[in-house]
C-alpha cells in the first residue's frame, strides 16, 4: 500500500506500454506507455444478440444476449469448447479443442462460467483468455454469452535461440538498471574479483516458461522471475521480465508487488505436518470464543482455537469455512519479520498469534493482530453472504494474515497480497498498523479474488482496473461494516482510519469521490513509475463504480461489479472493456433501464467512452509517433535526433531511425534489419551510435548520418548502456561480470579503446558525457580506507584527469553533462532529505562551482537525468510530493547554463517525460507518454509555468 512516499521517477530500463490496444497490441504495449488499452467498440443497445468486435483479431471481444444450446456433453469446459467449435463462423477460433485449455469453471445458482487459456503451438499466450457463460438447468446447458481476448493473427516460431542462462543474465541486468536508477551511490560499492558475486539480498533470476506475447504475429519470449532487494531502498523485489527468445532483449518488465495491494509471488503457507510443526493444528473445531480490542479501542468478538500443545488460544477461526473446507482464517505473529522475507515465501519460525486467556490483550492490539483477524472475517462474510464465494479462490482456501512486518528494521507503512497471504506493516508514529482499517484489508483480500477470477495483469490500464476494483470492494465492505451512508462526503475515502493524529481527509490514501476523468487526469507513464500508473489512474475507474453505488441500490451495484469481474473481464482488459463488462453484467442481472442509464452516465462522466485515448493531446511537436519501443532511449545533437522504433503493432525488433530535430524531411533508417534489437541510440549530427542486442553479444554499432557502411565499435557479453558520441569519441557504460560499472570510450580515428578506471573491479565509473575529446563521469573509488564519490574529467588527448570540487560529502551522483566550457552533474549530499538532488555546474577547470538548482529546501528536485547543450542544462525531475499525482512524475526542467535563469518547465504535458536529450540552443527532444503512446517530441524553448 505504500503511501505518502514519492513516486520514483522513470529510470532507464523497460518502459511500459499500457497493455493492449484492444488487446492485440497489448504488448506493443511493452513498448508503449501505460495506458494503451483502447478497447473494443462500445456496446450498442440491441434487443437481440450483441456482438462487440475485437481489435486486431477476428474473435469478438464480447457476445451477449444469446441463448444457444450447448450440444457437447460432459464437463462445463467440454460444453464451452464445443460451443466455440460449433460456432466457428462467429468466433473464428480454428481449433478450440487444441488451442484452448480450461483454467477454471465456476458454478453458481444455475450459471456456469468457464475460463479458457489460449495456447499457441502448446505455449501460453500472455493475456489470451476467453470466457464462456452458460445456464445449466437440469443438466441442459445454454450458452448466454462470451467475452475475452483470443488472438487470431499469431504466426511465430516457437524455438528459442537465446539460452536460459543468457535470458536470466539480461533479465537481472534490466531490473538492476531500472531499480538503481541513473545514479551512482555509496551502496554501489564494487566487489573485488575474489569476493562472492551474490551478496545477501542481491537480485537473482529464475528462468521460466516460453510465452508468446500477443504483439502482431506474436513475439516469442522467455519469462524470467527476478527476486531480491531493491539496491536503493532495500525493499522486496519481485519482477516478471520477458526476454525476446531470439535476440535477448527485455521487451517487457513489470513489478508483481502491488502497493496498497498485492504481490503475486507464489508462497506456500504451512500445510499438514508443516502446519503442526509451526505450532498450529491442521484442522479442529473452534472450541472457544474470545474478544480483542482493535486499535481504535473497539472491543470485538472472535472465534478462537485452543492449541493444547501451546496451551494458548490462537487467532484461528475454523467455524466460517467448515461447510466448504477444513481451512481456517488465521493471523500470524510476524513482528520483526522483514517484508522481503515475507514476500512470496513463508517466514520460518512464525506462529499464529496466541494468548493464554480468551481475551486478547494490548500486545495483540498494538501489533494489529485483532484488527487483521476481525476484518478478515468481515471480508470473508461479505463475499460468502453477498456473492456466494467461499474464500478468495471460491474453493475455501485458507486465509492467512501476517502482522507486524518491518522493512530494514524500521516501521513499515505498507501491505501486500502475495498469492497466498496478506502481509501488513507495523505502521509508524503517524499510521496505525496497516490492518487497522477494514477497507485496507478488504482491498488486499480483493486482490486475491481478482487473481482467482479475471487475473488482471498488474500493469497499465489492466493494473489500474485491478487496483480500482480492489478499492471499490474494499471500500464497499468498509462502509457496510461501519454503517457509513453512501451520501456521507467521506464515504469514498480509503485508509482514513489509519491515522493516529491527522484528520481523515489528510490521512486517506485515496478518495473514490475525487472526480477524476480520462480527459483531465489520465497519466501515461512508464512501467518504472507506479507499474505504469496502476494507482495514478485507478480512481478514474473506481470513481465511476463508486458513483454507480451511490446512485443505484448498493447491493445491486456490488452484484453487478462482482459479476463483471468473475464472468466477463479477462487479464488484459482496460477501462473501455471494463465499462462494457459492467454494462453487460447489469443487463444480465436484469437491472432496470433507469439503472442501466445511470451506469452509462457514470462512465461517461469519468470520460470512459470509446476512443477516449485519441482525445489526449500535448503542447510539444511530434517528430515520430507511436514508437512501440520499451526502454530504448533517444539521442540528439547537431540538429539531428536518433531513436528506436518498432512497427505499428510493436511485434518487430527495434530499429534505429534518425531525422532532423526541426521536423523537416523524413526519418531515415540507419540500423540493419537483422533480427537484433537496436537500442540506446545517440548522435552528434554526423554519426549515429547504438547498441545491438543479439543472441550471444551486445554490440556497439556506428553509421554516418549521411549514410555508408555500419561499423562495429565494441562488443560486450555482460551489458552496456549510456551511449554518447561526439566527433571521434564514442563513450558508454559497461557492466563487469561482478555487477560493477565502468565508463569506457573509443577513439574512432586512432582505434584507441579504454576504460576510464582501467576496468579494475574495485572501482566504479558511470554516467559518462563527452565533448571535444573530454569525458566526464561519476566515480566511486577507495580513498583512505573508505569509498568516495567524485565527478572526474578525463582529457583523452593527454590522458590527464582532474577531480571536480564538491561542497560536502556526496551520497550519490547522477548523470553528467558536458559543453565546450562547463561540466554539469546531479549530486545528493544530504542522506536525510528524501532523495532530493542539486543541479551542479562548474568550469572545466573546476572553478566557479554553482548550483543551478539547490538540493536543500522546498525547491529541491528529485532529479534522475541530465542533458546539456552550450546554452542550457535540462533535467528530468519530479517535484517533492507525498501523493501519487502528475507533479510526482518525471518532468523536464531547464536551467540557463550561465546560472542566470531559474528552472523552467520545458513542457506542460501530462504524464511521463523521459530520455531527454539536448540538441542545439535550448531545443530538447524526449520520449513522451501523454497520449498513452511513446512519441518522440521536441520543444525549442521552455513552456514557462504549468
Amino acid at each position: 500500500m505504500q503511501h505518502r512516499t514519492r513516486v520514483r521517477a522513470a529510470r532507464p530500463g523497460i518502459t511500459s506500454a499500457g497493455i493492449s490496444k484492444g488487446a492485440a497490441a497489448a504488448f506493443a504495449a511493452a513498448a508503449l506507455l501505460a495506458g494503451v488499452v483502447p478497447a473494443a467498440q462500445a456496446a450498442p443497445a440491441a434487443p437481440a444478440a450483441e456482438v462487440i468486435p475485437g481489435t486486431d483479431t477476428a474473435t469478438p471481444a464480447l457476445v451477449d444476449g444469446i441463448n444457444e444450446p450447448a450440444k457437447a456433453t460432459g464437463s462445463a469446459a467440454d460444453a464451452a469448447v464445443g460451443h466455440l467449435a460449433e460456432k466457428k463462423s462467429r468466433y473464428r477460433i480454428t481449433n478450440p479443442e487444441g488451442d484452448l485449455k480450461a483454467v477454471s469453471a465456476r458454478a453458481e445458482g444455475g450459471t456456469e462460467t468457464v475460463r479458457l487459456q489460449q495456447k499457441y503451438k502448446g505455449l501460453d499466450v500472455l493475456g489470451g483468455q476467453y470466457v464462456v457463460r452458460m445456464e445449466n438447468k437440469g443438466g441442459k446447458r445454454n450458452v448466454v454469452g462470451t467475452s475475452g481476448k483470443y488472438f487470431t493473427e499469431l504466426a511465430t516460431g516457437t524455438a528459442a535461440t537465446v539460452s536460459e542462462k543468457t535470458a536470466v543474465q539480461r533479465a537481472v541486468a534490466a531490473v538492476t538498471r531500472e531499480l538503481s536508477g541513473k545514479n551512482l551511490g555509496r551502496k554501489d560499492t564494487p566487489q573485488t574479483k575474489g569476493e562472492k558475486t551474490a551478496a545477501a539480498g542481491a537480485l537473482t533470476g529464475t528462468a521460466g516458461r516460453l510465452v508468446v506475447l500477443p504483439q502482431g504475429k506474436g513475439v516469442l519470449t522467455r519469462q524470467v522471475t527476478v527476486k531480491g532487494n531493491d539496491p536503493v531502498t532495500g525493499e522486496a523485489v519481485l519482477r516478471q521480465v520477458y526476454i525476446d527468445a531470439r535476440a535477448g532483449f527485455p521487451v517487457l518488465q513489470y513489478s508483481s508487488i502491488k502497493t496498497f495491494g498485492t504481490q503475486q509471488a507464489k508462497g506456500a503457507a504451512p500445510k499438514g505436518a508443516a502446519a503442526k510443526a509451526a505450532g498450529e493444528k491442521a484442522f479442529g473445531p473452534a472450541d472457544a470464543t474470545g474478544t480483542g480490542v482493535k486499535t481504535d479501542g473497539t472491543k470485538v468478538d472472535l472465534n478462537l482455537y485452543h492449541d493444547a500443545s501451546r496451551k494458548e488460544y490462537t487467532l484461528s477461526d475454523y467455524v466460517r469455512m467448515r461447510d466448504g473446507s477444513k481451512n481456517p482464517i488465521s493471523t500470524w505473529d510476524a513482528r520483526g519479520v522483514e517484508a522481503n522475507d515475507a514476500a512470496g515465501k513463508w517466514p520460518s519460525g512464525i506462529k499464529v498469534f496466541g494468548s493464554p486467556v480468551q481475551d486478547f490483550g494490548k500486545e495483540a492490539t498494538d501489533a494489529g493482530a485483532v484488527d487483521a483477524q476481525w476484518a478478515a472475517t468481515q471480508v470473508y462474510d461479505y463475499y460468502k453472504g453477498k456473492h456466494g464465494r467461499d474464500s478468495l479462490d471460491g474453493r475455501g482456501m485458507a486465509i492467512n494474515s501476517l502482522v507486524g512486518v518491518t522493512n530494514g528494521g524500521q516501521p513499515w507503512v505498507n501491505a501486500f497480497w502475495d498469492g497466498t497471504k496478506m502481509v501488513y506493516g507495523v505502521g509508524d508514529d503517524e499510521y496505525r498498523p496497516l490492518a487497522s482499517d477494514v477497507d485496507v484489508v478488504g482491498h488486499e483480500m480483493t486482490h486475491g479474488v481478482v487473481e482467482n477470477t479475471a487475473n488482471l495483469v498488474y500493469v497499465g490500464q489492466s493494473g489500474a482496473l485491478n487496483e480500482g476494483i480492489a478499492d471499490y470492494f474494499g471500500n464497499a465492505i468498509d462502509t457496510d461494516t461501519s454503517g457509513t451512508s453512501m451520501d456521507d462526503p467521506d464515504s469514498g475515502l480509503l485508509g482514513e482510519d489509519l491515522c493516529r493524529t491527522l484528520p481523515k481527509g489528510e490521512c486517506a490514501l485515496r478518495d473514490l469521490n475525487d472526480g477524476r476523468t480520462t480527459s483531465k487526469d489520465f497519466l501515461g507513464v512508464s512501467y518504472g513509475v507506479d507499474n505504469g500508473g496502476v494507482h495514478l489512474n485507478s480512481t478514474i475507474f473506481s470513481g465511476a463504480l463508486w458513483d454507480i453505488r451511490q446512485d443505484i441500490d448498493k447491493d445491486l451495484a456490488d452484484r453487478i461489479v462482482h459479476k463483471a469481474l468473475a464472468e466477463y473481464l479477462t487479464p488484459l482488459d482496460g477501462f473501455t472493456e471494463g465499462r462494457n463488462a459492467v454494462l453487460a453484467a447489469a443487463k444480465d442481472l436484469k437491472a432496470s433501464a433507469k439503472d442501466q442509464k445511470v451506469i452509462t452516465r457514470s462512465f461517461n462522466a469519468h470520460g470512459i467512452v470509446p476512443g477516449w485515448e485519441d482525445a489526449l493531446g500535448m503542447d510539444s511537436d511530434t517528430l515520430l509517433g507511436k514508437l512501440n519501443t520499451a526502454g530504448s532511449g533517444t539521442g540528439a545533437g547537431g540538429g539531428q535526433y536518433a531513436v528506436s522504433k518498432s512497427n505499428d503493432d510493436g511485434s518487430e525488433p527495434y530499429s534505429v531511425y534518425t531525422g532532423r530535430t526541426d521536423g523537416k524531411g523524413s526519418p531515415k533508417l540507419v540500423s540493419p534489419n537483422d533480427g537484433r534489437f537496436h537500442v540506446y541510440p545517440a548522435t552528434d549530427g554526423k554519426n549515429v551510435v547504438w547498441a545491438a542486442f543479439g543472441t550471444d553479444s551486445i554490440d556497439v554499432l556506428l553509421r554516418p548520418v549521411a549514410g555508408g557502411p555500419i561499423k562495429k565499435v565494441w562488443s560486450s557479453t555482460t551489458g552496456l548502456q549510456g551511449l554518447r558520441v561526439d566527433g571521434d569519441l564514442v563513450v558508454w557504460e559497461e557492466n563487469d561480470p561482478f555487477g560493477g560499472r565502468h565508463a569506457a570510450y573509443k577513439n574512432l580515428k586512432t582505434g584507441q579503446q579504454a576504460y576510464v578506471d582501467g576496468g579494475r573491479y574495485h572501482l566504479s565509473s558511470a554516467l559518462p558525457a563527452v565533448k571535444n575529446g573530454k569525458v566526464a563521469y561519476a566515480k566511486l573509488w577507495p580513498v583512505a580506507g573508505e569509498y568516495k564519490l567524485d565527478v572526474e574529467l578525463l582529457d583523452t588527448r593527454t590522458g590527464r584527469t582532474s577531480i571536480l570540487p564538491q561542497t560536502g560529502t556526496v551520497e550519490s551522483l547522477g548523470q553528467t553533462g558536458l559543453s565546450t566550457t562547463h561540466v554539469s552533474w546531479l549530486v545528493d549530499e544530504n542522506a536525510t532529505d528524501g532523495g532530493r538532488t542539486a543541479v551542479r555546474r562548474a568550469n572545466l577547470d573546476g572553478t566557479k562551482l554553482i548550483d543551478l538548482s539547490p538540493e536543500a529546501g522546498d525547491k529541491g528536485l528529485f532529479a534522475t537525468d541530465l542533458t546539456a547543450s552550450e546554452e542550457a542544462v535540462t533535467v528530468t525531475a519530479a517535484l517533492p510530493d507525498t501523493q501519487y499525482r502528475n507533479e510526482t512524475l518525471p518532468k523536464l526542467w531547464q536551467f540557463d547554463a550561465a546560472g542566470v535563469r531559474a528552472g523552467e518547465r520545458v513542457s506542460c504535458n501530462r504524464g511521463d517525460q523521459s530520455y531527454a536529450s539536448a540538441d542545439t540552443g535550448r531545443r530538447v527532444v524526449w520520449i513522451d507518454g501523454t497520449t498513452s503512446n511513446t512519441d518522440l517530441v521536441v520543444r525549442d524553448r521552455p513552456a514557462g509555468r504549468c
